[in-house]
């Protein structure tokens, strides 16, 4: 019979994360949640309330807890991830933090990128950056996840994984609004800005990446892995599958050389090799096979 485990959760209690959470209860294990307190625990589970970049009000609301797995869904700088090191340093048996696609976006090939084209041991860690600014912060995303990582990957206080994430579609609460952008503009014939070239990516289902995050969990595999289901798209093909379900609806491409483009409107290939997280066990979907019911999803949650 498997055991059950201490789990703490860092943020994350919407979208994936909940998905997730609701796994690991279904599994039976001991979950809490920490956050800020702008959203509470689902019901079940224990809900402790301290700002992550507090270090001393960390250490105060974790008390002498420990835990079997720490998963962080929301470490975006390195400042972050140094607190937590600290923080949890003899006090976790594995850290699973939730990294992204992003982390590549200076890596523009022909080819699915592998984990290799951006090993964390080798990004240089930049702790004066203004990181406190949410502007730099929004501006440097993929920066802030590549140093996060490196910051975990430098000092092995416990094992650790990173997971880089594909671009998330599927579900009625995705907040992020991306292909509910799509859904609105097809129906109206509205036009969809893009640029003059677009490229294609990988995507993962919402929740296919909480499967995937439960499955690291209890894995013993460290570094980073890359989770995305199989194949790629091109926004013809995300544009041509909201269309197929809006009856009358109209795509208007309008290219422009302006940074202001679509979601999804890529100048650059977004496609990650999934082949190490397959050879340790993880059996992803083919992304065209649930794209259909992602945008049924989407389209549910506003009539």
């Amino acid at each position: 019979m498997r055991k059950a485990r201490e789990v703490l959760v860092i943020g994350g209690n919407r979208y994936f994360g909940k998905r997730l959470i609701a796994r690991l209860v279904a599994a039976g294990d001991r979950v809490t949640v920490l956050n800020r307190g702008s959203s509470p625990a689902p019901p079940g589970v224990a809900h402790l309330v301290a700002d992550r970049e507090d270090e001393e009000a960390l250490r105060e609301a974790l008390g002498t807890r420990e835990f079997d797995v720490v998963l962080d869904q929301v470490c975006y700088t390195p400042r972050q991830a140094e607190t937590a090191r600290r923080v949890f340093a003899g006090r976790t048996g594995r850290y699973v933090m939730t990294s992204t696609v992003e982390v590549y976006e200076h890596e523009d090939s022909e080819l699915l990128v592998p984990e290799s084209a951006v090993n964390p041991a080798s990004v240089a860690v930049d702790r004066e950056l203004p990181w406190d600014d949410p502007e730099f912060l929004d501006s440097h995303y993929g920066e802030g996840k590549r140093q996060a990582e490196a910051v975990f990957t430098a000092d092995s206080a416990f094992p650790f994984v990173s997971v880089r994430v594909a671009h998330v579609l599927g579900g009625d609460d995705d907040f992020t609004g991306r292909l509910q952008h799509y859904a609105d503009r097809i129906r109206t014939g509205a036009p969809i800005a893009v640029p003059p070239v677009t490229h294609p990516a990988t995507y993962i289902h919402v929740e296919e990446i909480a499967d995937f995050l439960f499955w690291a969990a209890g894995e013993d595999f460290t570094g980073p892995v890359n989770a995305a289901s199989s194949g790629l798209l091109t926004l013809d093909d995300l544009c041509t599958a909201v269309a197929s379900q809006l009856p009358g609806g109209k795509t208007v491409f309008d290219e422009t050389d302006s940074a202001e483009v679509s979601p999804f409107a890529f100048r650059r290939r977004y496609g990650m090799d999934n082949s190490r997280a397959t050879r340790l066990g993880f059996a992803f979907g083919e992304v065209r096979q649930w794209l259909p019911m992602a945008v049924a999803e989407t389209l549910g949650k506003d009539g």
